[in-house]
């Protein structure tokens, strides 16, 4: 099982709007991701005590309590981050981040048309003009 992987960032915050939407969503993402790691894990002890022949019928009712326990609280942790992602999604509608949202209008050849590196969409249809023309490469 592994760890999630946080970046590295230094004392000084220099994040705008949207970095900062961008980091919200990882953290549900790894919450997400432990969440799921404690259900294989659960999944796993059931599995072993199923294999175990040698069990009596206390021990399958304790078990199950304390599964019963842990789901209940995993659930109570995804009603958080659904609130969480919701808040979010809030964030990023009421704050356009123009570098997240790509609307690339060219009728000419969609496939060419891809976000670059530097966070600007470009269009590469040779029929556009410039490659930056009034039907391409443009966001909202």
């Amino acid at each position: 099982m592994s760890l999630p992987n946080i970046p590295d960032i230094d004392p000084n915050i220099t994040l705008d709007r949207c970095e900062v939407i961008n980091l919200l969503l990882s953290s549900i993402a790894m919450e997400e991701i432990g969440i799921s790691h404690i259900l294989n894990a659960e999944g796993e002890k059931i599995q072993r005590l199923l294999k175990n022949n040698n069990i009596c019928v206390h021990d399958y009712f304790k078990l199950n309590k304390e599964i019963n326990q842990m789901l209940r609280s995993i659930v109570k942790s995804q009603l958080l981050l659904q609130m969480k992602l919701e808040d979010v999604v809030t964030i990023f509608q009421n704050h356009s981040c123009k570098h997240l949202i790509s609307n690339c209008k060219c009728k000419h050849d969609k496939q060419k048309c891809k976000k670059s590196r530097n966070l600007h969409s470009t269009c590469n249809c040779k029929r556009c003009e410039n490659n930056h023309g009034d039907n391409c490469g443009s966001y909202s």
